[in-house]
């Protein structure tokens, strides 16, 4: 994958996000349809962050950035539908993981690129899908993937791909519909068949996810 230079001309949000990919070809989509197992099985895109759900928080961050938006649930899909956008369970069985929410979000995006967003990162970049979308452009990538700094278990800082953070050419859908017939669930095995351009982001803060209760009491705001 190609590593893309940080950009000091970045659009800010309310932008267009960059020459010859505009808001309105840009579908988002908040993922929402784990088990939610680290949190006891609770629903996590329904706990409140603040004052409201998690994911309906960070479905109002990134409608900001795209033209349309969308969640994918596989529970509680009235409560989600009440968010206001369409609400679609994955269309591969046992709750697949991250890709089987990346099928069912192109499988009914209506534009030429879909923005993906984990419900559990409420602080992800208000420049996000603008930034993805400058680095396709520039690179002529097919998926453009978040890249941030991480603490490890060494204690010191390392740089990581953060896959559940792209964008995608919706022309795709026929290749990642392959790739998981053959039994493949890891977005990062996935995307590295692709020209794939990873983006910078330095603030670590804004893809910390949620994964206990714990977790989401420390990063109330």
């Amino acid at each position: 994958m190609a590593i893309t230079p940080f950009s000091q001309d970045a659009a800010r949000p309310g932008q267009s996000t960059a020459p010859g990919i505009a808001k309105s070809q840009i579908t988002g989509v908040v993922l929402a349809g784990g088990r939610g197992a680290r949190m006891g099985g609770l629903d996590k895109g329904l706990q409140l962050f603040g004052s409201v759900p998690l994911a309906l928080h960070t479905l109002r961050r990134l409608q900001q950035q795209v033209g349309s938006a969308m969640v994918n649930a596989n529970r509680h899909i009235d409560a989600y539908a009440a968010f206001g956008v369409p609400v679609w369970p994955d269309t591969l069985v046992d709750y697949a993981g991250p890709l089987a929410g990346f099928i069912t979000a192109l499988q009914h995006c209506p534009t030429p690129y879909l923005a993906t967003v984990p419900c559990d990162t409420p602080l992800f970049p208000q420049d996000l899908v603008a930034r993805l979308a400058q680095a396709m452009q520039r690179d002529g990538a097919e998926i453009a993937m978040a890249w941030a700094p991480e603490p490890g278990p060494d204690g010191q800082t390392h740089w990581r791909a953060q896959p559940v953070f792209c964008l995608l050419r919706t022309s795709l859908l026929e290749s990642l519909q392959d790739f998981t017939a053959r039994g493949g669930r890891k977005i990062d095995a996935w995307t590295a068949t692709h020209n794939t351009v990873l983006v910078p982001f330095d603030d670590q803060r804004a893809f910390f996810n949620v994964n206990t209760l714990d977790e989401l009491k420390a990063l109330q705001p």
